[in-house]
């Protein structure tokens, strides 16, 4: 499988006591979907080893895995910092207009008259919305409200977003 075929879902930290447990910091919207995973792959960049998830537990922001076959701290403490991935068919299934940030960060970003406006750069959660942070060679960094007025189309396959700019946002 190729790197697109997954999805980060956290990063291991480090280790919780001496089980071979892990803290994991989630980078998913919901930490809770650690609950119904049955197994994540192990990214060291080298190679990707499937893990199979044997218990879950939580503690403050952290979710707490345990590994099945992994029963001492030596065996996972080399993990440390790397991303945990689940494939694409594992990941939580998307509603209408909603986007995995994998897939439309590094989009590039045009007005609706077709111009080549930046590239989605990195985007913010707030409670109403998701801000869109596009770079552009004009206004250096513009704030686009993740809202059906002002963003018209996402194309991921071709890595097009087509944007309304409303009065006031540049």
């Amino acid at each position: 499988m190729q790197q697109n075929d997954y999805l980060q879902v956290g990063v291991i930290t480090s280790t919780h006591g001496i089980k071979g447990e892990v803290k994991v910091f989630p980078t998913t919207d919901d930490p809770n979907r650690f609950r119904a995973l049955k197994d994540v792959v192990l990214d060291t960049g080298k190679e990707q080893i499937p893990l199979e998830i044997e218990g879950v537990k939580f503690f403050k922001q952290y979710v707490i895995l345990k590994f099945k076959g992994i029963d001492n701290i030596n065996d996972i403490e080399k993990y440390r910092k790397m991303p945990l991935l689940v494939s694409r068919e594992n990941a939580v299934e998307l509603e209408e207009d909603e986007y995995y940030m994998a897939d439309i960060i590094g989009m590039d970003v045009y007005t609706e008259d077709g111009e080549k406006f930046g590239v989605l750069e990195d985007i913010m959660e707030t409670g109403a919305n998701d801000v869109y942070v596009v770079s552009t060679e004009a206004h250096t960094e513009v704030l686009l409200p993740a809202i059906h007025d002002c963003i018209l189309d996402v194309d991921t396959e071709n890595r097009k977003m087509t944007v309304h700019l409303m009065d006031g946002l540049i």
